[in-house]
Formats: structure tokens, sequence, C-alpha cells
């Protein structure tokens, strides 16, 4: 596929959020070249700003008003920030729900017209591994995580329909340096093929609210990208240079949900607190 040229003229603030966790700390790094300044937040330590190029702001999601003053200034945001495993729904709710809450309404309120959300796979969880899904399938999420995704891509197209935030939800598959298990095979996505979505998510115009699966050039794929076509994304990489090594480990057993389902274990993860 060949992918339009887009115009790469850096903002002149973005805002990333959830900084200190796996993937902030790769994007931190490579979102560089797309901002004379980037904000880094999160709620866990982060290192110091490297140079005037970045800020560095702690930032509760479930608080509101810190919400607020943080997204102040910036043109537009990737919202990585919150619980990114499966966990009891109180977990969940502070950060992933209130929180993408506050970022779409202080967006609303300082004139941010563009935010890229960390969506996830595990809002269409409960297919099965032999089925594939599309951006318009209804979507079946695997948990408490998976619902607060879901909810988030509810946000996204609300705030979009009524106030014109425009809004690419990228439901990431694995993004690793390297699949980790047969599921991956699958789901994986690699650092640069995640940063080239990115850069086409920022920068591709007249998105209205765009859900993208996050996968590169996979051999075995469950999920069909062509409502995102538009974006002209076009991942270079994929999971079958560790197909060898990957498939040395042992066979899951047939019932085991990673062998089963696309949510893989966060299917079976829980009920807590019994």
């Amino acid at each position: 596929m060949t992918t339009t040229p887009i115009v790469r003229a850096p903002f002149n603030r973005l805002l990333l959020t959830g900084a200190a966790g796996g993937l902030g700390k790769v994007l931190r790094e490579r979102l560089r070249p797309y901002a004379n300044v980037l904000r880094l937040s999160d709620i866990a330590d982060m290192t110091p700003a490297n140079d005037d190029r970045e800020e560095v702001v702690p930032c509760d999601l479930a608080d509101k008003q810190a919400v607020h003053q943080l997204v102040e200034g910036v043109d537009a945001i990737l919202h990585f920030g919150g619980v990114s495993v499966e966990r009891p729904f109180e977990e969940i709710l502070g950060a992933n729900i209130c929180g993408v809450f506050h970022i779409y309404e202080a967006a609303r309120r300082h004139g941010v017209k563009r935010v890229i959300f960390a969506s996830s796979n595990h809002v269409i969880g409960f297919y099965k591994q032999d089925e594939t899904l599309d951006a318009h399938s209804p979507r079946r999420p695997d948990g408490y995580y998976g619902l607060s995704k879901s909810y988030g891509e509810d946000m996204a197209s609300f705030y979009f329909d009524r106030y014109g935030i425009e809004t690419v939800s990228i439901r990431i598959g694995s993004s690793f340096p390297e699949p980790q298990n047969r599921r991956m095979m699958s789901t994986w996505l690699s650092f640069d093929d995640l940063t080239q979505l990115l850069e086409r998510a920022l920068y591709t115009p007249e998105v209205g609210h765009t859900v993208v699966y996050g996968m590169s050039d996979n051999k075995s794929v469950w999920w069909d990208n062509r409502f995102a076509a538009h974006l002209g994304y076009a991942p270079q990489d994929t999971s079958e240079v560790f197909r060898e090594k990957v498939e040395a480990q042992p066979m899951p057993a047939e019932n085991d949900p990673a062998r089963i389902y696309q949510g893989g274990a966060f299917v079976a993860a829980g009920p807590f607190g019994d």
C-alpha cells in the first residue's frame, strides 16, 4: 500500500499522558520530532525533563482540576494514561473512566481539536480467534479494563458529534519489542509501526472519530482496518520473524483462553474480592 505524503511540521506542544508506563517511556523519545515541546504526565514517578523541549507534569487523571491545568496550552493530546491491566472496577474507575472524561472536558474548554486515544483490543476480547472483525463489529469487552476502553471510544464519538473534537482510537494489540506467545503472533504491534500509526493519527486531516486496530503486518490477523484506510497506515514489520522462537513454547491447553479468545487471559481475570 502506498501512503499519501503528509505535512509533518511539529506541533507547538503535545501532551502525552501515561508517560511513566511501558509505552509512554518508548514514546517519550519517539514523539520528539512531532513537537517543539512535549508535555509528559503521569501519576507515577517520571525522570526529569531532558531539556527545554520537555515539560514533566505529575497529574492524577481522577483530579478534574489538575487535568484541566494539564491540558492548557497544548495542541493535541496522546492519551495513554490509566490502568493498563485488568483490575477491580474501583481501581479502573478513577483513571480510566473519570480520567477520560476529564481529558475530553479539558480539551473542549481549551480548544484542543485532536486526541489520540490509546484504546485496546480488549474492547473486543470475547470474540473467538477464528473470527475476523472490523471497526463496525459490535464491541465485546473482556473485563473492566476493556469496558473502560469501550467507554472511552463512546466518549470520543460523543465529543466529536457534539463539539467537533476529532479522535483516532487505536485498539492496540500487543506492543512489545517482540511477541511473547502464540496469541501475540496475531496481535503484535512493533514500536516502529506504532510510531508510524501515531504520526498518521496526528497529521491526517478530517478523521472524525476513527477506530483503527493497532497491529503490525502479521501473517495471521483477526482484524480488518478497511474503515481506517484514510489514515494511510502501512505497517512495515511482521511477527513472522519470531515464529520459530514463539512456537518453541509449549502449546496452551485446548481450554486455555489464550488459545480461544482474542482477549486471551483477560477473559478469565477476576472476579475480584470474592
